[in-house]
C-alpha cells in the first residue's frame, strides 16, 4: 500500500532494450542558457556536439503554465529529434509557480497542490518528449514545521506522483539538494523506506556530483558508485566542500580523474541517461561555458578511457 493507504503504483513495464552507450551522454542545462531563446539554445548545444539537454520548464523556454502546452511540446519534440538531442525534464525553476518565493510552494508546504500539478504536467511533457526522467526535489522545511511532519508530507505527496510516473512510463528522479529536507543520499533512502521501497524504475535519483563534493561524507566518485542502481539523471559542475555554489570546471575542488572514471564505468554498465552540466548562475556566459565545459569533459574522459 502507498503512504496514504492507496494501492502501491504498478511497476513500469520492462522497456525495449536500447544499445549501450559507448561514451557518457553529455548535456547542458537550459537553466544556464536563460539569455537565449530555446531554439537557439538547442541549436547551440547540437552544434557544439552535446548528446542532450536538461530542459528546465520555465517561462522563458517551455512554460508549463502557458496555453497550448501540448502543441508547444510537440514542436520541441520535433526540434530535439531533428537536432539529435535526447532530453531530461527538470523542474528546478526558481519562480515558475510563485513570483515572490523561490521554489515555492514545495512538496513540504501545507498546500503542495501547485507543485504536485507541476510535476504531473512535467511527467506528461516528458512522456511526449521521450525524456529519460523527470527531475524533482523535496524543498526546504517550512518555518514552524517539525522534521517528522515534513517527512510525512513528502511521503504523502509522492504516493500519487509515483502512480502518475508509472502511467506515463517516465521515472521520477529526486535530487538531494543542500539545505532541503532531502539533502543527502541517506535522506533519499529514508524516503524510499517511508514509501515501502518503490521500484527504482519508478522512483530514482538525480545525483548532482557537485553536491556530493559539497556535503556527502564520501568523495563524488564513491557516491556515484554507491548510488548507481537508482540513478536516472546526473548533473555535474565543480564545487567546494561545504559551499553550495555551482562553479565552472577548474574553479572548485573536485578531483575529476576518479569521478569521470566512475562515470565511464556507469556508462559501460548500461546507464542510458544524461550527465548534464549544471551552471544556473552563469547564463551571462552560457554559450562560452557550454563550449569550454564540453571540451573539459571530453578531454578528461579520453584520459580515463581504457587502452585498447
Amino acid at each position: 500500500m502507498g503512504p496514504s493507504g492507496s494501492p502501491a503504483p504498478a511497476p513500469l513495464p520492462t522497456p525495449t532494450p536500447t544499445p549501450t552507450p559507448t561514451h557518457p551522454r553529455l548535456g547542458y542545462g537550459t537553466n544556464g542558457l536563460t539569455d537565449l531563446r530555446l531554439d537557439d539554445a538547442l541549436a547551440l548545444l547540437a552544434d557544439l556536439g552535446y548528446d542532450g539537454v536538461g530542459l528546465t520548464l520555465d517561462h522563458m523556454h517551455l512554460d508549463p503554465l502557458a496555453d497550448d502546452l501540448p502543441a508547444r511540446t510537440a514542436r520541441i519534440a520535433r526540434r530535439l529529434d531533428a537536432l539529435g538531442l535526447t532530453v531530461t525534464v527538470e523542474t528546478g525553476a526558481r519562480y515558475v509557480l510563485d513570483p515572490r518565493r523561490k521554489h515555492g510552494p514545495s512538496l513540504l508546504d501545507p498546500d503542495p497542490d501547485a507543485r504536485v500539478r507541476l510535476l504531473r504536467t512535467a511527467l506528461r511533457v516528458a512522456e511526449d518528449l521521450g525524456a529519460h526522467a523527470v527531475h524533482c526535489f523535496s524543498g526546504t522545511t517550512p518555518e514552524g514545521t517539525d522534521t517528522p511532519t515534513a517527512w510525512q508530507r513528502l511521503a504523502a505527496t509522492f504516493g500519487p506522483l509515483l502512480e502518475a510516473a508509472a502511467t506515463a512510463r517516465v521515472p521520477l528522479a529526486v535530487e538531494p539538494e543542500p539545505g532541503h529536507l532531502l539533502a543527502t543520499l541517506d535522506d533519499f533512502h529514508h524516503l524510499r523506506g517511508l514509501l515501502g521501497g518503490p521500484d527504482p524504475a519508478v522512483l530514482g535519483l538525480t545525483l548532482d556530483l557537485g553536491h556530493c563534493q559539497c556535503l556527502e561524507p564520501l568523495p563524488p566518485a564513491d557516491c556515484l558508485r554507491a548510488a548507481a542502481p537508482w540513478i536516472h539523471h546526473l548533473q555535474i559542475e565543480d564545487m567546494r566542500r561545504g559551499v553550495h555554489e555551482h562553479l565552472p570546471f577548474g574553479d572548485g575542488e573536485i578531483d575529476f580523474a576518479p569521478l569521470l572514471a566512475a562515470l565511464a564505468e556507469l556508462t559501460a554498465a548500461g546507464y542510458p541517461g544524461l550527465t548534464v552540466v549544471e551552471l544556473p548562475r552563469h547564463s551571462h556566459a552560457g554559450p562560452e561555458l557550454a563550449r569550454s565545459s564540453l571540451l573539459f569533459l571530453r578531454s578528461h574522459l579520453r584520459q580515463e578511457a581504457p587502452a585498447c
